[in-house]
């Protein structure tokens, strides 16, 4: 089975950047000036859709950065938040959050749990987002054409709602996925069944890529998916056996489930490439740098996963990262507490990566070194046919 990960691909970053401007047409462009970002994804770049929904994520989650619970699964930022600042742009609100949001530099429709295909069953029986992608797409649809209506109003809605010509240059991302690969699992699939399904995924995932682009859409940031069988809650959740784990501890039917969807959806990409000759399309490759980073932590200065202190990974799906109990007096006390420094820390809460985890993914993904084409984030808005 062909891998996508390796440590070598880290060792060979610094040399392939030092040759792009030597053998990449890049040198004849400029820097894309993206004056929004609008972004479909799951729980890795939910910057609040399923807080305004179900409720806030609760703390500890924000600690570090936010120093308060922000609508994201994480102790700070999120990817998607570091693209938005390497930008020059603000945070993106998520386009759910009624309260204090403005959208004039983009919007962000993705929720916590969801997935590329409709899910045919409940958030509580599954864990997945009735907001899927198509429903993300509805939603960008509708802000579109319902921004420019109430921009013409003046005021306020000049001041928190996109142009319309920003439409045509923002950078659209996906991170979308992990949670289709996962649903299978939960209803006892195996990963050939879960295999089965996964092209049907990638071709309603296509779908929404070419309704966004005939929407006047045209600069798109992909990322795939990342090593599911690393992560605690996997590990504990569907009771991996030894014989099931790689030489780092990673449930490898899992992380093949995931490098599977992964190569489907390189092709993808490349046939969206064929198909929509005015797109600048680039596929990132966000797996190779967590597998990396998750099974040599320590190389890179990290130490285990914050965990909660419960189960055999340092996780248990009992006490989920801000869980509570009631005392005799009625008030409510945190039984699932953060880990001290989650800066020294690869895994925040047994999902979902750490901001430092996270900055370190980004600051390997900006300048384009694990990206088809290899093109920075700042070029992102020109095609490259390689």
């Amino acid at each position: 089975m062909e891998s996508e990960c390796g440590c070598a691909r880290l060792a060979m970053a610094g040399v392939l950047l030092s040759l792009i401007p030597l053998t990449s047409p890049l040198s004849a462009f400029n820097e894309c000036d993206f004056p929004a970002i609008f972004n479909c994804g799951d729980s890795n770049s939910d910057t609040g859709g399923l807080s305004a929904v179900f409720g806030q994520a609760p703390p500890p989650n924000g600690e570090t950065y936010f120093h308060a619970p922000a609508g994201r699964y994480c102790d700070g930022r999120l990817l998607i938040d570091f693209i938005a600042e390497r930008l020059g742009l603000a945070h993106l609100g998520a386009y759910l959050d009624a309260v204090g949001s403005n959208f004039s530099h983009g919007a962000n429709f993705a929720t916590a749990g969801s997935t590329v295909r409709p899910p045919n069953t409940t958030r509580s029986q599954s864990g997945a987002s009735p907001i899927s992608l198509d429903v993300h797409f509805v939603q960008f649809s509708d802000f579109r054409s319902r921004s420019q209506i109430l921009r013409r109003r003046g005021g306020i809605f000049q001041e928190l709602l996109p142009k319309e010509n920003y439409f045509s240059r923002a950078l659209y991302t996906f991170d979308i996925g992990q949670n289709d690969i996962t649903y299978g699992y939960k209803f006892n699939m195996s990963t050939e069944q879960v295999k089965e399904y996964i092209p049907d995924v990638l071709a309603q995932f296509s779908t929404v890529v070419r309704d966004v682009y005939a929407l006047g859409g045209r600069s798109f940031w992909i990322h795939n998916t990342g090593p599911q069988g690393c992560l605690p809650y996997v590990l504990d959740r569907f009771l991996v056996t030894a014989a099931q784990l790689d030489e780092y501890g990673c449930g490898s039917p899992f992380n093949d489930a995931a490098q599977y969807f992964n190569r489907r959806l390189k092709e993808a990409v490349i046939q969206l490439r064929k198909d929509l000759p005015l797109a600048a399309i680039t596929y990132v490759d966000v797996y190779s740098l967590k597998y990396t980073l998750i099974s040599q932590a320590a190389k890179f200065g990290f130490e285990e996963p914050c965990g909660n202190d419960g189960g055999k990974y340092n996780f248990n799906n009992a006490m989920r990262c801000g869980n509570k109990k009631k005392i005799v007096n009625g008030t409510e006390i945190l039984i699932a507490k953060s880990c001290q420094n989650p800066s020294l820390r690869v895994n925040w809460d047994g999902i979902h990566l750490t901001e430092a985890a996270n900055k370190w993914v980004f600051d390997h993904i900006v300048d384009g070194s694990f990206s088809h084409p290899p093109i920075p984030l700042k070029m992102a808005c020109h095609r490259l046919d390689n």
